[in-house]
């Protein structure tokens, strides 16, 4: 485990183990109907809430008969479920798979290749840029010769991409669509779509695009609530962007020990302006001096890990391949 991992782990990794284990054990003692009274024994199996996995019920009508007396209690505890979730410790910084250190959270810190689906760190790409002297038109992974520009080859590369569900062709095809790159019509409804897509199978900037979307009305209407969705979506796969957006969100509305939390989870991607919304809550008064301490030494691990002799070498040639603040 990194550095970097092992001081996110002393935010909240305790504090979710024992809501976990709260939960299970509260779901598994559950073994009569709430409504009739019947049990396991004398009824069909039970189906819990799945709202808030508090009561049981024998069938659809029972849930029905019994909703007036649980809804409180039932949106109550479904809250504080989706916090656990919420609040949970997002998965680490994939590796770049060639010289295997975290990917830079910083947008031009690395590349998703058209050709195989790899996402590769700039270092790896400029390295290869050194050694061939042929520019960027070699993938380090499986050397493929890069597309020529044109929107014939790239959508080629990227449909074939899409036959297996690789969710970052979605992606990359409503940011065309979004933008109309490439002599593609500009198109955000289908924009949209794809990144849903995307979102789906699992790649989290096609979440937090949509909530960017929502947020500012672009190619959809303005609707804050499905904009915080998309981005607690987002947030929970690790979109580390996402989560500093819902801090943003937070802090607007005057929530600031969510706002905080949030920061702190977002603090491990490298983001100067996280560290720097922690920094203001501790002069604030809002975070404590521990609070700041901590997202410090997890900021400044995460730069530790991803720096490397090639990154630094690619950062210094070209700004495209920039991976630090």
């Amino acid at each position: 485990m990194s550095t970097t991992q092992n001081n996110r782990v002393q935010i909240d990794g305790v504090c979710d183990l024992l809501n976990n284990i709260s939960t299970a054990d509260n779901e598994d003692s559950i073994s009569t109907c709430a409504n009739c009274g019947k049990g396991e024994e004398s009824s069909s199996i039970l189906k819990t809430c799945t709202a808030c996995k508090l009561v049981k019920y024998c069938n659809r009508e029972c849930q029905v008969a019994h909703r007036h007396q649980h809804k409180k209690e039932c949106k109550k505890r479904a809250k504080e479920l989706h916090d656990i979730e919420l609040f949970k410790q997002p998965p680490p910084a994939e590796d770049c798979p060639i010289c295997m250190l975290p990917l830079p959270g910083l947008d031009t810190g690395s590349k998703y290749m058209l050709c195989c689906g790899q996402t590769i760190c700039s270092g790896c790409l400029y390295a290869v840029v050194l050694r061939a002297g042929c520019g960027d038109k070699l993938c380090p992974f499986c050397r493929t010769i890069a597309i020529d520009g044109s929107w014939k080859q790239r959508f080629e590369r990227i449909t074939k991409r899409m036959k297996v569900n690789d969710a970052g062709a979605f992606y990359e095809l409503g940011c065309i669509y979004s933008e109309g790159e490439f002599g593609c019509q500009q198109d955000r409804g289908k924009a949209l779509d794809l990144w849903q897509k995307a979102g789906d199978l699992g790649f989290s900037m096609g979440y937090h695009n949509l909530g960017n979307a929502y947020y500012s009305g672009r190619g959809v209407e303005g609707d804050n609530k499905k904009a915080r969705h998309y981005y607690e979506l987002a947030a929970m796969a690790g979109n580390a962007n996402a989560r500093f957006n819902l801090g943003h969100m937070e802090e607007a509305r005057g929530n600031y020990d969510r706002a905080l939390k949030h920061y702190m989870l977002a603090v491990g991607d490298g983001r100067n302006d996280t560290l720097q919304a922690i920094r203001q809550f501790y002069e604030r008064g809002v975070a404590t001096k521990d609070d700041y301490a901590i997202a410090l030494r997890i900021h400044q691990a995460f730069l530790v890990d991803i720096k490397s002799a090639d990154r630094d070498k690619a950062a210094a040639a070209f700004d495209e391949y920039k991976y630090l603040e």
